[in-house]
């Protein structure tokens, strides 16, 4: 099992960084993709970050296993590997190793999760964090209170997600983004989840958005449909989140 500094050299050559231009320390989302990998959307919202004055992390995580698209469709998707628990090790890591960069204010971190992602970065925050767990050998090594943020865009809480009702140890400001024909959960489901992680003592924002699972994919696939307008709301609203939790400097 890979300790934090191990988990973060295997990632790091797989990270695209997007940000302004220059050295000067600054807050930064660390952006974490959907069980179908890389998509073309995330780098929309990275330039949304960058646009608010933030430094983007888009951390491919089945770049440094070796998998590909199909693979990981088969059985990432249906649950088979790298479960949200197993994944939230990845962004431990990456909360540790982005923190150190001189280019990053590791007092201004955000956390960012379309789907699988977001069910990763919810096993992270809910986890007693004891050695050997979340797929890393030192997970309590890492210190959260950077953390001052989390995009939640349509989370995985379906029937693998057993502990999407288990309170929150650290609790950031949250936006958490529903889909209202989104075939994984219902609305009542996720409004649930949000107001367990509202009750741990976060400050949650709800959106209902009127799409499906994965709208702002460039592609549709089977139940999930493509819609260019509201990935464009989207957008701003990642973006207006971003400023207010830091404003632009």
């Amino acid at each position: 099992m890979d300790d934090l500094n191990s988990r973060w050299a295997k990632l790091e050559p797989h990270i695209t960084v997007v940000g302004p231009d220059d050295d000067r320390p600054r807050p930064a989302v660390l952006m974490f993709h959907g069980c179908g990998g890389l998509r073309d959307h995330l780098p929309r919202y990275a330039e949304a970050a960058k646009a608010a004055g933030w430094r983007a992390f888009i951390i491919d995580s089945y770049g440094p296993r070796g998998w590909g698209r199909a693979f990981t469709l088969t059985t990432v998707c249906t649950g088979l590997l790298l479960r949200g628990n197993e994944r939230a090790g990845d962004v431990l890591a990456v909360i540790q190793g982005v923190s150190a960069r001189p280019d990053v204010d590791e007092t201004r971190l955000a956390l960012g999760g379309w789907s699988h992602g977001g069910w990763s970065i919810m096993e992270m925050m809910s986890a007693d964090r004891a050695p050997h767990t979340l797929g890393v050998s030192n997970p309590g090594d890492v210190d959260l209170s950077g953390v001052k943020a989390v995009w939640l865009m349509y989370p995985y809480i379906g029937p693998f997600a057993f502990n999407k009702m288990k309170p929150w140890r650290h609790c950031p400001k949250v936006l958490a983004v529903t889909c209202k024909s989104d075939h994984l959960t219902t609305v009542r489901n996720a409004e649930l989840v949000n107001a367990m992680i509202r009750n741990c003592g976060a400050e949650v924002e709800s959106w209902v958005a009127v799409g499906t699972h994965a709208f702002d994919e460039p592609t549709n696939n089977g139940p999930m449909r493509h819609d260019p307008e509201l990935t464009l709301e989207a957008l701003r609203r990642f973006g207006a989140f971003l400023t207010d939790v830091a404003p632009h400097n």
